[in-house]
């Protein structure tokens, strides 16, 4: 039976995806909002009470003391699934490092058309990490002998991912007592498949103890390191001017939507848009010139680097197309619908896809190779130009906010204390003496069952009254930036007081874009300086910090909450567990969520939890901050003993008589 269908207010919180929603149900068109409603998801599978993993199957298990055919209980069925997403979620983000490792290998050989290394510097920086000779040596060479260590990670089949050494110490001890410090990166993702065979591991703890060391190889392996390469090849982001929503589409413009998760893509077609021959191609045609702009994770990534606007997050890459304005929508890898080539088929949109590894029945494929980037990227271009006359009618909402992107890890450092003084003291200071009372990382999806946007953006605004600073990357850091959270100025009045001073003595908005999915590794990083910088304990999970995906649903979100946790972070997911269980039918439903909530905080001091109501999300998340506050022998956060410093302050001084503005800077009088 089909839910009750909701209307396009109730769908999205974001007036230009609700435009295009009454747009898409006068045309007869369905989304994937309304495909949610029409497709009631199996309760018994979404509890992850379903075991499919041989022929003898599929079992389904549902009264209290059943078993599979082979006679595998709920918590051992639930494991194998958790930990088969949180593999194929860790080889999605893995995979992709290896995409750039090998960009990287052939831009050193001088083997890849239009790279360049753009950031000197942090090649050196991180090459001295791993005792890459780097004095007297060109970049290329640095470079040449990074690649080449980024590669053998990934088929390495003994020893320790090169990348743990990153953590702080005492976390690197901790998973090698627990014996989930990560061999090779590939061969962690193979062997939760061996193991979770018909046959094979049936302890739910033990397979879950290996769901840790995959994720592991994810987060401080494949995906750092494509953190690194990007920001090598691209350059580390810093504070740029952007803008977000589908009203960055431009009638008078060639209009090519960049969707997915390779930068390797994206850069290179932001670099094709600008030269002559492209600009004087598009004008032939008739337009003005072509206007990229991003969805998804794509988005974050030209975005934070080149200042090309997003057109949305995951939920409107399908609401583009309704515009009737995009001549192409060029995608590559991951979180790509399959609905796409389908909706184009009504418009003049073309869907192109450009992975050796995904290609869609009905588009067109125009395969991307580094070695001729520059090349192909022109291609792909042309033939969005060559579609502009095919355009009809264009129905472009007018909606669109401006950001500042681009808050690197090291742009945080710098920040904070300029060239000569660069440190993450004053953010300690800030956490320490309560102005700041904590921090939250909200990251991850959108999900059409749940309303687009709003638990992501309810969630950061409440936190925010309540002096939590927020970092967020991938489709959650673009629902904000589409309510102006991620602008300076923006939002101040509704912050708390502590944090408003804060933000305004530093001049950075409350909400800090830190990029795509992948670079949530950034966050650790930073939350590595912290605890190296002093006075908030020696490891991660003493830090007053929380994790949240409020509106999460892919495999990649779960990689990443597992090894969020295991490095110390506590990871709240919204909407619906995958193993809840069905507590009323099956008394032993609980184990894994016991596992990995409770049972992994005594391993890891981290653990995950999954919690639909809202409220109940920043209730947790405020009493965990609170409680990591009290064990560190911080003062008790209070509302109002703050906030009457920063420069709003001193322009409300400013407005004083001397006399009384002596008074309130020294607490005298005049003489």
């Amino acid at each position: 039976m089909a839910r009750q269908k909701r209307t396009p207010e109730e769908h999205s919180i974001d007036p230009a995806a609700q435009q295009m929603l009454i747009r898409a149900d006068q045309l007869g068109i369905g989304t994937a909002f309304t495909r949610a409603d029409n497709m009631v998801p199996c309760n018994i599978g979404s509890a992850g009470m379903c075991c499919k993993i041989c022929g003898m199957g599929p079992c389904r298990l549902t009264k209290e003391g059943e078993t599979g055919v082979c006679g595998a209980t709920i918590d051992t069925i639930q494991a194998r699934n958790l930990i088969r997403a949180i593999s194929a979620g860790a080889a999605a983000h893995s995979d992709h490092g290896r995409d750039m490792a090998f960009t990287l290998k052939a831009v050193a050989n001088d083997e890849a058309e239009g790279y360049v290394i753009r950031d000197v510097a942090k090649l050196r920086t991180i090459a001295k990490l791993y005792d890459i000779p780097i004095e007297g040596r060109s970049p290329k060479e640095i470079a040449n002998d990074l690649a080449d260590l980024y590669i053998t990670q990934f088929g390495q089949q003994k020893g320790e991912v090169a990348l743990v050494k990153r953590a702080p110490a005492k976390r690197q001890k901790i998973w090698k007592e627990n014996g989930v410090t990560p061999r090779g990166i590939d061969r962690e993702v193979v062997e939760a498949l061996h193991r979770t065979h018909i046959g094979d591991d049936q302890d739910p703890e033990h397979i879950l103890q290996h769901a840790v060391r995959t994720a592991l190889g994810d987060g401080w392996g494949g995906s750092l390191l494509a953190t690194d390469v990007s920001d090598i090849l691209f350059g580390t982001p810093a504070p740029i001017l952007g803008q977000a929503n589908l009203g960055v589409l431009k009638e008078n413009m060639v209009n090519v939507v960049v969707h997915g998760h390779e930068p390797t893509l994206s850069e290179m077609i932001v670099a094709a848009s600008q030269t002559p021959e492209i600009i004087e191609y598009a004008k032939a045609a008739g337009a003005d010139g072509v206007n990229l702009s991003g969805i998804c994770c794509t988005a974050n990534e030209i975005l934070m680097r080149q200042g090309i606007p997003a057109a949305g997050n995951f939920l409107q890459q399908e609401l583009a197309i309704l515009t009737g304005a995009v001549e192409a929508m060029v995608v590559d890898v991951q979180c790509i619908m399959q609905a796409l080539v389908g909706l184009a088929a009504n418009f003049h949109t073309k869907v192109i896809t450009t992975s050796p590894k995904v290609k869609i029945k009905g588009s067109t494929h125009i395969e991307f190779d580094e070695h001729k980037a520059l090349t192909i990227a022109k291609d792909i271009l042309r033939v969005a130009i060559d579609n502009f006359k095919n355009r009809g009618e264009t129905k472009i909402p007018d909606v669109r906010e401006d950001l500042i992107p681009g808050f690197s890890h090291e742009y945080i450092n710098y920040m904070l204390g300029g060239s000569y003084r660069a440190s993450f003291r004053p953010l300690n200071d800030a956490i320490m003496s309560g102005r700041i009372r904590g921090v939250a990382a909200i990251v991850g999806c959108n999900n059409p069952r749940s309303q687009h946007d709003y638990l992501h953006t309810y969630v950061t605004r409440e936190l925010l009254k309540k002096d939590i600073l927020i970092v967020e990357t991938g489709c959650g850091a673009i629902a904000s930036a589409k309510l102006g959270l991620l602008l300076g100025e923006a939002g101040l009045d509704q912050v708390g007081s502590g944090l408003r001073e804060v933000c305004e003595t530093v001049g950075i908005p409350p909400v800090l874009h830190m990029g795509s999915c992948v670079d949530n590794t950034r966050i650790l990083t930073v939350l590595t300086q912290i605890v190296e910088e002093g006075g908030l304990g020696d490891d991660i999970d003493q830090v007053p910090a929380v994790g949240l995906a409020p509106e999460w649903m892919s495999e990649k979100a779960l990689s990443i909450g597992t090894y969020c946790v295991a490095s110390g972070a506590y990871v709240i997911f919204g909407g619906s567990s995958p193993v809840s269980g069905m507590p009323d039918r099956v008394s032993d439903s609980d184990i894994v969520a016991h596992l990995i909530s409770a049972g992994w905080e005594e391993k890891y001091g981290g653990k995950m939890e999954f919690i639909a109501d809202p409220n109940e999300m920043i209730a947790k998340t405020l009493e965990h901050i609170d409680k990591k506050r009290a064990a560190l022998g911080l003062p008790e956060w209070h509302a109002e003993k703050y906030g009457r410093s920063g420069d709003a302050r001193m322009l409300e001084l400013e407005e004083l008589p001397f006399a009384e503005r002596r008074q309130a800077i020294y607490g005298v009088a005049a003489d």
